[in-house]
Order: C-alpha cells, then structure tokens, then sequence
C-alpha cells in the first residue's frame, strides 16, 4: 500500500520520483540494440508520459518485452511472462536501500546514516530469507478475516466523511474530501494511533513521502525529510512501548500478543517495520479510490453495470487495479547475472519491472484495453506477486470497494466536471492524479 517528482532529472534507483542531475547515457549492452532501428524510446517522466504513458508502454512491449533504456539506464520488462519471471527470481534483488542512499545530496549525509538504518529495516527492501522472516510478524494480522473486523467501522468512516464533505450538488476535489482522509481515518483506527497524536504523525508521513517518492530535492527538504523518518520511529517506538503496558484493539497490540517481537524479530526491527506501514498506509488506497471512480466515469456502460449490481463494485476496483493503478512499475537491481528473452542482465544492473505494461499484455489479457467488470482469468500484477505481493492488499481493497460503493450508490449525480483538465502527479512508479474535480 503502493507512489512524486519535481524536475526530469536523473532517475532515482528506488524511488518514484527523480533527483540529482542527468547523468551520462551508460553504454548499452550489445544484445539491446537488437530491432533499435523500428522504435523511439521516450522519456517516461516526460509530460505526456505521465498524463497517458499506455500507447508508449504497449508499443514499447510489442517492440521488445526487455529492453535495454540507455535513457533510464535501466532494463525495462513490460511483458507479462518476463515481468513474473522476475518476480519469481532470487537473482532479481528488491534491494535498493543503497542507491536511495547514494542521491542524497552531500550536504544532508551526516543527517542520513539513522534513516536509512531504518529504511534498511522495511521488508519491502529485503530480499529472502530475511524478507520472509520479517513479513511473517504482520501476516496474521493482515489476512483477510482480520481486516475483515474493520468492515463496519470504515462502511461508518466512508459515510460520515461523505456527509461533511459531499452534499448533493456541491462541486468539491475528490482527492481531499474523500480518496486522501478515508484511508487515513481507517488506517490510523487498524494501527492505533490516538486521535491527538494524528496531527503530527500525517505530517511525518508526508515529509517521509518526499524522501521515498524522491520529492525532496533541496538539501533542506532532504534534512526535513529524514528527520521526520527519525521522528516518526521514535514516536512509533514509544507507541510500542505504551500497548506492551496497556494493549488494545488494534495492530501493535495484535502483533505483541502472539509473541514474535523479541523472539523472530528484535524490536527495533518491528519499529523499523511499523514506520513503513505508516507510509504505507494510505498512498495507494487513495490513489485506487479516485482512479476507479474516474474509470467508471470514462465507462458508462461499467458505471451502469454497478449500480445494477453492487457486488460488481470488486470487479470495478480490480479491474482498475489492472488497467489504470496506483502503480506503474517496481523498481530491482540484478544481484548477479541473469538471463532473460536471449538479454544478458548483469550483476548491478537496474531493472523497471513496468507492470502497467504486463497488465495490458494481450498474450495475457483478452481485450487488454477494455475495462471490464466482469472479467475473470489471468491475475493481475497490480498488487505485485509472489513473495513482495502487497501485504496490505486486503485492507486497500476493504477500504476501497466500500468509498466506490457508497458513491456509486448515493451520488447518483457524481460526475467528473472537467476530464480535459485533469493532471498527474509525475512519477516514475505511481499513477496518481493531482485532484479529481467532481460535481456530488
């Protein structure tokens, strides 16, 4: 729960933004000039990429599902078989704690060295045997029947926020009155985090968002970034501390009560971890809900088929997951040599797995470019796979279907009152709009 930019700069290995300054285009490898003469690459931070980077993405597949970018000194993998053949490879590391790192400007390093110690404790940068051992800490409490307990209180979440904020016939930003404060409500509820405290932890989640995504680019905003991350541990860590004396009906209480913190993982570990479902918690549920309320309203005929049917409103939020998610891509590193489509990556080189390109592979997909809300089949990569598949996919994906059925069921007059106008945050790896403009 996956995720922006300033200036097209040089590509930040991890993050879904840039940094830095364009470095010099690395030489090629001599397999990835192969049909070179019958494609032109384009800069995905460009701003057309971003508004509608899916015609590039699907010639750049049909062209060629691994493709070396001197561009983006990267691999890129946009077929659907070649993307879960990495996902599936020990040799396709999820490490890149290192290359963040390496783009913070040398001003800020004296500031960076706690930070990233904590960042280097998020699972989502570990590889196995240590990812699994992590991860397995929050899998009880991220499975399905125990987000399942939260159902009533974010059905109750969605409609008191909607009632302050959607009166019929008012115009308003989707994005800030509903598809940013839901998760945020329901989160802070799943983690326990006590309403006084709020203020103050959103904002550490957003400065730690300029660092992850790659927003900070001055040296201060670097300098505040990093000691938010610190910040924000601390007052986790103190969290901790106080449901150890006086456990409650929520996350950290769940995960001390079965035992493993002291015992699988020590408890700075499980600190570390719970900074990142901070971060974690609302990006991409926020972006799901406005980009299928957005896609239902490009669809009309989907539109109509879920207010027939509510209980198409899953396949509504699935079907965006895979045509238009939050996530475009996920960014690797090749830990050793490996090969791939008659490709030679080698140790060190950066990988895009562009899942926004698999989602759409019509070896895969029926129709790819069709929003269906009845589609069944082949799975799609808008979670991730495998061992690094979204462990909060459970809880977005609750949070998400009860905002989309509560629109769709009481705003029978929802409607996006200017699509032309519509921006994107630029990113490498979200896909997420800058406001969603709609008349209640």
């Amino acid at each position: 729960m996956i995720a922006t930019t300033v200036a097209p700069a040089a590509v930040c290995p991890m993050s879904h933004g840039v940094s830095g300054t364009a470095p010099l285009p690395a030489p090629a490898p001599a397999s990835a000039f192969d049909k070179a003469a019958t494609f032109t690459e384009r800069y995905l931070l460009a701003p057309d990429m971003v508004a509608a980077p899916y015609a590039h993405l699907d010639a750049l597949r049909d062209h060629a599902p691994v493709h070396w970018s001197p561009m983006h000194h990267a691999w890129l993998v946009t077929g659907y078989e070649q993307v879960m053949r990495c996902l599936r490879d020990p040799a396709v590391s999820a490490d890149r704690v290192r290359p963040l790192m390496d783009a913070v400007p040398q001003g800020a390093r004296d500031d960076a060295e706690r930070a990233f110690g904590i960042l280097s404790r998020w699972m989502v940068f570990n590889d196995a045997p240590q990812h699994r051992r992590l991860r397995q800490v929050f899998q009880e409490s991220f499975a399905a029947r125990a987000v399942n307990r939260y159902r009533a209180f974010t059905e109750k979440a969605t409609a008191a926020v909607l009632a302050r904020r959607a009166a019929p016939g008012r115009t308003g930003d989707l994005m800030a009155d509903l598809a940013k404060p839901l998760p945020a409500l329901v989160f802070a509820r799943w983690l326990g985090i006590p309403r006084t405290d709020s203020a103050a932890f959103w904002y550490w989640n957003a400065r730690v968002a300029d660092l992850v995504l790659g927003t900070a680019q001055e040296e201060s905003e670097y300098r505040a970034s990093l000691q938010a991350l610190v910040s924000l541990e601390d007052y986790l860590a103190s969290l901790v501390a106080r449901r150890r004396a006086e456990p409650g009906d929520d996350l950290i209480s769940q995960v001390l009560a079965e035992g493993r913190v002291g015992d699988t993982v020590t408890e700075l570990e499980f600190v570390g971890m719970l900074t990142q479902m901070a971060f974690a918690g609302g990006e991409t549920t926020s972006n799901l809900i406005a980009n299928t309320l957005l896609a239902l309203h490009q669809n009309p005929d989907a539109l109509t088929a879920v207010r027939e049917e509510p209980e198409l409103v899953r396949g509504a939020v699935e079907e965006t997951l895979r045509l238009d998610g939050p996530s475009k891509m996920s960014i690797r590193t090749a830990r050793a040599d490996l090969g791939l489509d008659g490709h030679t990556l080698r140790a060190g080189d950066r990988i895009f797995l562009v899942t926004a390109a698999a989602n759409r592979d019509p070896a895969r997909f029926p129709d790819p470019g069709r929003f269906d809300v009845r589609r069944t089949g082949a799975t799609h990569l808008g979670l991730g796979f495998g061992a690094h598949f979204c462990i909060g996919a459970a809880l977005a994906r609750l949070v998400a279907c009860a905002a989309v059925s509560a629109l769709v069921r009481d705003h029978p007059g929802l409607t996006v009152t200017d699509p032309a106008a519509l921006t994107w945050q630029p990113s490498l790896l979200n896909r997420s709009l800058t406001a969603l403009p709609v008349r209640y």
